[in-house]
């Protein structure tokens, strides 16, 4: 049986140190919701808790819905996954004068690095930023990116990068081949039958519902301000849902594309989406890849896992579940803060009986907060602190006129002797944390340091 008390430890640690407003989580296993639960205010101005049933915008794991349409339409012979973009769109897409593929903009290896339309409108409708995008449509999609066949830097299928517009073109085509708005085949196609009824795209809908978390933006400073929803992003990451919805949507995957006595996409397909297509550039665990609309680690504690993220900046999402166990796990929040992506393989661990603290990033994690504190010299000739920012320790030494700020960069973690290095005169300078039960001591060039106690 799953400890959800230690989960629900986990959550409210990493929650508390980065003033995440709200959350809601729901786990599935064998078909079934066996956990659900909403941890603190999906709204603080009113003191309102977030429930199981709260809604909030679940950003690019939206392309995991515009993936499986796609897939769909493939089921029903409307096109191919190898014809060229160009036959869809009034947009000549090529990538190192080779035609960018359908399949290429399915797993982000259309060699076109992100345009980040998608960055700069949603900072700007949230009031986080101040370059103003015109694209409300596919038609603007195709001006703005008009040019940007000179910004490709590898042959299509060779190198992924993430290209949200790429999500905006295969809307475009759902539409095309389907004569329905993207937003009413989704719905029609993929949420009704799942009966995920309180799933949607439009701000309409969501404010007659009476169970919405309201956005934030958490500053650096940790203050959670009041923003709003980007409504407008659409097939790249519009959907705004709760996490019993994304149950269902998880349960049909691990029924390998069928849901109460209905079959959205064939066993076939659906595994054909989970097939590694092209190298992540981030390694973890290893092998990790993408497919069609859908994140691949093939190795995560010995099972292979299928989910995707997503983050509007004023909510973030995670969907991840493991085919062979007949597990997954569902998370939302109201802000970015612990990537839920990580609240979530905790979790997976644990459904796997496994110990979640032996995880990469939590051994990291553990290992950050055994080393940061305030340092000394000897007799306090000089102080120093040692600080986590953006997952990177950094090491401080600042006085009245001067600051120095040096990035600290793991070898190796292991043992009572920790090695970092950071960069100085184009050389690599070796640092030593050294462990000995409660005492931790700081090699740095000519000082050894003293840890003295903890940041306030």
């Amino acid at each position: 049986m799953l400890d959800f008390g230690r989960l629900e430890d986990f959550i409210f640690e990493k929650m508390s140190k980065t003033h995440l407003p709200g959350l809601s989580m729901a786990i599935v296993k064998n078909g079934e919701v066996v956990y659900s639960r909403g941890f603190c205010f999906r709204d603080l101005e009113y003191g309102l808790r977030a429930t199981p049933e709260t809604l909030y915008g679940i950003g690019s794991v939206t392309k995991s819905f515009t993936a499986l349409s796609i897939m769909q339409l493939v089921e029903e012979g409307k096109l191919s996954l190898d014809e060229p973009v160009s036959k869809y769109v009034p947009l000549d897409l090529k990538s190192v004068e080779e035609p960018v593929k359908i399949w290429h903009l399915m797993s982000n290896s259309s060699g076109i690095p992100a345009l980040a339309y998608a960055e700069a409108l949603i900072r700007y409708m949230t009031g986080a930023g101040d370059k103003w995008m015109p694209i409300a449509s596919c038609e603007d999609m195709f001006t703005f990116m008009r040019e940007a066949n000179q910004w490709a830097l590898t042959r299509p299928g060779e190198r992924w990068f993430y290209l949200n517009e790429g999500y905006v073109i295969l809307g475009y085509i759902i539409e095309k081949l389907s004569g329905m708005r993207y937003e009413e085949y989704v719905k029609k196609k993929i949420l009704e039958p799942l009966q995920m009824n309180r799933s949607f795209f439009s701000k309409e809908d969501i404010e007659a519902d009476l169970d919405v978390a309201t956005p934030y933006i958490i500053t650096r400073d940790g203050e959670c301000k009041k923003s709003t929803y980007p409504y407008g992003v659409s097939a790249d990451g519009g959907l705004i849902s709760n996490v019993l919805d994304l149950a269902r949507y998880i349960i049909m995957y691990l029924n390998r594309g069928k849901y109460d006595g209905g079959t959205l996409l064939s066993s076939e397909l659906i595994e054909k989406m989970e097939k590694p297509r092209i190298k992540l550039p981030l390694q973890i665990f290893g092998g990790e890849a993408y497919g069609y609309g859908l994140h691949i680690i093939p190795n995560f504690l010995g099972n292979k896992l299928v989910g995707h993220g997503g983050s509007v900046l004023v909510a973030t999402a995670y969907m991840g579940y493991i085919p062979e166990k007949r597990i997954g796990v569902a998370l939302l929040a109201n802000g970015s803060g612990y990537p839920l992506s990580q609240m979530g393989l905790y979790g997976l661990a644990l459904m796997l009986g496994e110990n979640p603290e032996k995880l990469p990033f939590i051994k990291v994690e553990r290992t950050f907060d055994q080393l940061t504190g305030l340092y000394e010299t000897y007799k306090g000739t000089m102080k120093a602190q040692v600080v986590s920012k953006e997952g990177i320790l950094q090491l401080e030494i600042k006085d009245k006129y001067t600051d120095m700020i040096i990035p600290l960069i793991p070898e190796n973690i292991e043992g009572e002797v920790k090695t970092f290095y950071t960069v100085q005169a184009g050389g690599k300078l070796p640092i030593e944390f050294i462990v000995k039960r409660d005492k931790v001591d700081l090699i740095y060039e000519r000082y050894r340091l003293e840890k003295v106690g903890k940041i306030e």
